[in-house]
């Protein structure tokens, strides 16, 4: 099993060697990209050329991609202008596919595996979530990321286009794309329902997760085990299924990313002993 860091955990900063160094000293062997232009500007060739050298020089794999979802963040954790593609809107949705694209610059330099993609917005961040344009959408980014090699993830996020059952049903009845699959996201999934049967319904369709906790209050992306998801249950379910693949915590700067790395680190220890039964 691998175990990564998203670069989340430094989504309001300019993206950094310092930073890539920094999660690999605490021995993760994988980061996920947010591609947020405020933090990696992705339709830089140069930032793409070092990016590929950080990692290089981190030993360092670049698992995956987040597809950006605002143009700019700013500290503490203020978005810009969201970027949704299931707008009804089509010039507003044909950009969001048009900034999937960009993103996937860094696939075409780099080596990774998936793009992970947001249908829409959460519903508690209000805006339009059509379904018909998502479907366009989803339908036209696993086009584009096919010619790459690249496996698009469709991510749990907590709206009425993305819940389990939706995304599964999307896949198995509507889309024809048979690269693409879906990103466990376990804090949302927990704030929707039940992790465990979460699991369940995405189990053959599952290419990749993203790991954090809440209270199932808010959307809080803390370690593991700093909420109330039940992760002896949750990850016995994810053995159950089968699942071999990396576990990408996506956690949230909550103090500063030393400290929320070192926790990270011990949240892996007790994933591995889990696993290990």
């Amino acid at each position: 099993m691998r175990f990564g860091i998203s670069t989340h955990l430094y989504h309001d900063q300019r993206l950094s060697r310092e930073h890539l160094a920094e999660i690999a000293s605490y021995g993760f062997t994988a980061v996920e990209l947010f591609a947020t232009r405020s933090h990696f500007d992705y339709h830089d060739p140069a930032a793409i050329d070092a990016l590929g050298r950080w990692l290089g020089e981190t030993g360092l794999t670049l698992h995956g991609i987040h597809a950006p979802i605002t143009d700019r963040l700013t500290p503490p954790d203020r978005w810009g202008e969201v970027i949704s593609n299931a707008v009804p809107d089509n010039a507003k949705r044909q950009a969001a596919v048009r900034e999937a694209d960009a993103a996937l610059n860094i696939a075409r330099a780099i080596p990774t595996g998936v793009l992970v993609v947001h249908l829409g917005t959460p519903t508690a961040q209000g805006g339009e979530n059509n379904r018909t344009a998502a479907f366009r959408s989803a339908e036209e980014i696993c086009r584009i990321a096919a010619p790459i090699g690249i496996r698009v993830a469709l991510e749990v996020i907590p709206n009425d286009l993305s819940d389990p059952q939706s995304l599964v049903s999307l896949i198995e009845r509507d889309l024809d794309a048979p690269h693409a699959g879906i990103c466990l996201d376990f804090g949302h999934a927990f704030l929707m329902g039940d992790v465990a049967d979460a699991v369940e319904v995405v189990a053959e369709h599952l290419i990749a997760t993203h790991v954090h906790d809440n209270k199932r209050q808010a959307d809080d992306h803390l370690v593991p085990f700093e909420g109330r998801i039940d992760w002896d249950v949750a990850l016995m379910s994810m053995q159950k299924v089968g699942y071999d693949g990396t576990y990408m915590m996506e956690v949230r700067n909550t103090s500063d990313p030393a400290t929320v790395l070192g926790r990270a680190r011990d949240a892996r220890a007790r994933f591995e002993k889990l696993l290990a039964y």
